[in-house]
């Protein structure tokens, strides 16, 4: 679904709110790659009148959202400071939908796909994924509460393209918000198949959705699972023979942690029946993050 934007044969240029995160970095550098001109924003996002100030003055095509509170080290920090997540993940982000809104801007919305758990109707390891019109049903920790929230709204705003992000993945294995990164790192993991999202992939295609004008919600992980224990594995094939792990159960890890975690499959065919060429996500994983990294000495 496309939304009639006024901008005509505008050149493209973006606007970019999230400069100091990661995925909103990454977008500048693909931007850079690409030609295309973009231009980070100052403005707050619970401050209307400095969004409409950025718009005014830059006059982009697009907008971009990369911009949230997902909590240092993790989401258990949300669960201490609500009203901050509130304020960024709720208010914030409805307030550029509108403002985005009224200028005819189509909005691309990087979210979380962490708003679902395994359920009777979705078990794990059924290979049955949550769609895009499933409702929410995971509200172990205050921030997925909040990003479920917003999602709701964010359906009645016909200009936003919603993107559900899950345990994002990238070729940069020195990065600590990198999952696999993560993982290699804890003293013990679970052992869960879940959808997972390899940024080196699929943000290049958030920004063709751009183009197309694409609005709605999208599942935005590569199709199928991944379990910890099979990302390891790999991670000792490819880059460290030597490395050793742990595992523990949900039960132990509840222990360790404030807020529970999601654990779930989506089903990625819509994104997929838009862009045929989107890899599995065994293969992009393979493809953009061990086999460079192994020609490359590893991190």
């Amino acid at each position: 679904m496309g939304f009639p934007v006024s901008n005509g044969e505008q050149p493209l240029k973006f606007l970019i709110y999230g400069r100091t995160g990661w995925i909103g970095g990454l977008i500048g550098k693909l931007c850079q790659a690409q030609r295309i001109e973009f231009v980070y924003g100052s403005g707050r996002l619970e401050n209307r009148a400095s969004l409409e100030a950025d718009i005014a003055e830059i006059k982009p095509s697009h907008v971009f959202n990369a911009a949230g509170v997902t909590g240092r080290p993790n989401v258990d920090w949300c669960e201490s400071h609500k009203v901050e997540t509130i304020r960024t993940n709720v208010v914030g982000t409805l307030t550029l939908a509108d403002v985005c809104r009224d200028k005819g801007l189509v909005l691309i919305n990087y979210a979380t796909g962490c708003i679902f758990e395994f359920d009777e109707k979705h078990p794990l390891g059924s290979g049955i994924g949550f769609k895009e019109e499933d409702t929410p049903n995971f509200i172990g920790s205050f921030y997925s509460k909040t990003k479920a929230m917003v999602e709701d709204l964010l359906r009645n705003y016909e200009n936003v393209c919603t993107l559900r992000v899950r345990m994002p993945i990238s070729s940069d294995l020195s990065n600590p918000r990198n999952f696999i990164t993560k993982i290699s790192r804890y003293e013990k993991v679970v052992d869960i198949p879940n959808s997972m999202t390899i940024l080196d992939e699929l943000l290049p295609i958030s920004i063709e959705m751009a183009k197309r004008n694409l609005t709605g919600i999208y599942n935005f992980t590569n199709p199928g699972v991944v379990s910890h224990n099979e990302i390891l594995e790999m991670y000792r094939e490819y880059i460290d023979p030597n490395f050793t792990w742990k595992n523990f159960t949900l039960e132990e890890q509840a222990k360790v942690i404030v807020a529970p975690r999601s654990n779930n499959e989506l089903d990625a065919s819509k994104l997929k029946n838009e862009f045929p060429e989107l890899l599995s996500i065994k293969e992009s994983l393979i493809k953009y993050v061990f086999e460079p990294n192994k020609k490359s000495g590893g991190a």
